[in-house]
């Protein structure tokens, strides 16, 4: 339980480290990360209608 904290408090520090010290690469990863969802929750959509017709 303590490791599961530590990791996620390290996690936590870095994107705050990148967020503050590269604001616009840190927003252009944010970018990709909700690009490649919607990507994704497309190609579902798409299965789905393929499937049922």
């Amino acid at each position: 339980m303590e490791t599961k904290k530590l990791v996620m408090g390290a996690l936590v520090v870095f994107a705050l480290f990148v967020i503050i010290t590269q604001p616009v690469k840190a927003a252009d990863l944010v970018l990709i990360g909700f690009q490649g969802i919607s990507d994704a929750a497309s190609a579902i959509g798409e299965f789905m209608t393929e499937l049922v017709r």
